[in-house]
C-alpha cells in the first residue's frame, strides 16, 4: 500500500491477528485497529490445549495472549462472538460484512481465519472428541481423567501430545495411525521411529498402517475397528487427523486460493492479489522467496511472524529475512523441537545420544543443514536455524563433535560477507 491505512481490520483472533495489532500499536500506528473473533472467549493460544491445559496444569488466563484490558488500554476494538461473511472492495476502501447483517469500513485488511479440526465421514458422537478450540479443549479435559481408556485416531502432533497427556494422567492409550510411522514427513523415517519409541517406551499402543472401518458408541464407550482386522474398545475417542483452512471467507471474498495447499496465496509480505487485503497464520500460504514455491504452515512460530510481516508492510517498513520453520513440543519429561525441511534424499547426522535421549539430529544434503530434530537438546535449534538460514557449507564430522560450537561453523558467512 502507497500509505499508511487508518483503519485496519483483523478477522480472526488467533496468533497472527494479534501479533499483527501488537507490532502495529508497538511501532507507533494510531489509526483504527479492530479485531473479529468468531469465538467467544478472548485470543488464546492454541499450543497447551493438547498439553498443559488438557492436563489441568495451566488455566484460561495462562493461554490468554490478547488481553481485553490491554485492548481497552490501547484502543483495540475487540469484537468477539463476531463473525466476517466476505469482504468487497471499491477504488476507495474494504468492506468487512458481518453475519446477520451489518459492515465494517476499512483501508486495509488482515485474513486470519486460521483451520479447523479435520472430521471424519460419520464419525461423531458423545464419546468422540476433537481437539481444536479452547471448547473442544474443555470438553476433553473435563472426560478424560474419568476415562481408563481412550483410543486416538491420528499419530501426528495433536494426537501424540493428546497421548502423553493421557499417559500423564494414567490413562491407557492406544494410538490408530494411517501411515506407516508417526511424524514421517516431518521427521523421516530414522527419527519418526525413535519419536515412536518415546511413546512406546512410555506404555502408549502406537498401531501403524491403520485405516478405520468403523467406529460404534455403545452405552460405555467406543469400539473402534481397523481395515487390518484390529478392535480397540475404549471408553473415549480422540479424533486428531489434521485440519483444514477456513477458508469460507476467503473463497466468498473472490481472493486467489492456492490449489495445492488449499490457503490463501500471498506474496512474501503476506499481500493477496487484492490491494489492501492480507493474509497470514494458517490460513495464508505465502511465498517463499528462496525455493519460489508456496508453502502453508500450521504452526504458533510461523503465524506470530507473518502477523509482523502485515504489520511491517502495513507500516511501510522493509521486510526480514525469513527465517526456516521451527517448532517445538513438550511430551513427557522431554522437549522436542523441530527446525527447517527435511529431504528425503538427506543423510542424518546425530549430535549427542538417542538412548539416553539427548540429541540433534540434522539433515544434511551436499554439505548444507536442512533441517534439524532435537530431543532435550534445544540449544542446538538456534545455531541449526541460523546454518539453515545462511545455507552456510558444514563438515558431518564437525556438527557430530559435541566439542564443536555449532555458532562458529557461521564464522565462514561472516568471512565472505567482510
Amino acid at each position: 500500500m502507497s500509505a499508511t491505512p487508518s483503519t485496519v481490520v483483523a478477522v480472526g483472533a488467533g496468533q497472527a491477528a494479534v501479533s499483527a495489532v501488537r507490532m502495529l500499536r508497538r511501532r507507533g500506528f494510531e489509526g483504527r485497529l479492530v479485531v473479529l473473533g468468531d469465538e467467544r472467549h478472548a485470543p488464546y493460544q492454541r499450543p497447551p490445549l493438547s498439553k498443559e491445559y488438557l492436563r489441568g496444569e495451566a488455566d484460561l488466563d495462562d493461554l490468554t495472549i490478547l488481553q481485553p484490558s490491554w485492548c481497552s488500554a490501547n484502543d483495540v476494538e475487540l469484537l468477539l462472538g463476531t463473525r466476517a461473511e466476505r469482504i468487497s472492495y471499491d477504488t476507495s476502501a474494504r468492506r468487512v460484512h458481518l453475519a446477520g447483517g451489518g459492515e465494517i469500513v476499512a483501508d486495509a485488511v488482515l485474513v486470519a481465519t486460521g483451520v479447523r479440526a479435520r472430521r471424519l465421514p460419520g464419525i461423531e458422537g458423545d464419546r468422540v472428541v476433537h481437539l481444536r478450540t479452547l471448547d473442544d479443549a474443555d470438553r476433553l479435559r473435563a472426560q478424560l481423567p474419568g476415562a481408563g481408556r481412550i483410543a486416538i485416531i491420528g499419530g501426528g502432533l495433536i494426537g501424540s501430545e493428546v497421548a502423553a497427556s493421557g499417559r500423564d494422567l494414567g490413562v491407557e492409550v492406544t494410538c490408530l495411525e494411517a501411515a506407516a510411522l508417526p511424524l514421517l514427513g516431518q521427521l523421516g523415517p530414522a527419527m519418526a521411529c525413535v519419536y515412536a519409541d518415546l511413546h512406546r517406551e512410555n506404555g502408549v499402543d502406537l498401531r501403524f498402517g491403520q485405516q478405520i472401518e468403523s467406529v460404534v458408541e455403545t452405552s460405555s464407550g467406543v469400539v473402534v475397528r481397523t481395515r487390518l482386522g484390529d478392535v480397540v474398545e475404549a471408553d473415549l475417542l480422540v479424533v486428531a487427523v489434521g485440519a483444514v483452512p477456513n477458508d469460507e471467507l476467503a473463497r466468498a471474498s473472490g481472493l486467489a486460493m492456492d490449489p495445492v495447499t488449499g490457503g490463501v496465496l500471498v506474496d512474501a509480505g503476506c499481500r493477496t492479489a487484492i490491494e489492501g487485503v492480507f493474509a497470514a497464520g494458517d490460513i495464508a500460504s505465502r511465498l517463499d522467496p528462496t525455493t519460489g514455491r508456496h508453502v502453508r504452515a500450521e504452526h504458533l512460530d510461523n503465524a506470530g511472524r507473518q502477523g509482523m510481516a502485515v504489520a511491517r508492510a502495513l507500516l511501510g517498513q522493509a521486510e526480514v529475512a525469513e527465517d526456516p520453520a521451527w517448532f517445538w513440543s513438550d511430551q513427557y519429561e522431554h522437549n522436542l523441537q523441530f527446525v527447517g525441511r527435511p529431504r528425503a534424499d538427506a543423510t542424518v547426522v546425530v549430535r549427542g545420544s538417542i538412548s539416553d535421549r539427548e540429541f540433534t539430529a540434522f539433515s544434511v544434503h551436499e554439505g548444507r543443514v536442512h533441517a534439524a530434530f532435537a530431543v532435550n537438546s534445544g540449544g542446538d535449534v538456534t545455531a541449526a536455524r541460523q546454518l539453515i538460514a545462511a545455507a552456510v557449507p558444514v563438515a558431518e564430522t564437525m556438527l557430530a563433535d559435541e566439542d564443536t560450537d555449532l555458532l562458529t561453523l557461521l564464522d565462514t558467512v561472516d568471512t565472505v560477507d567482510a
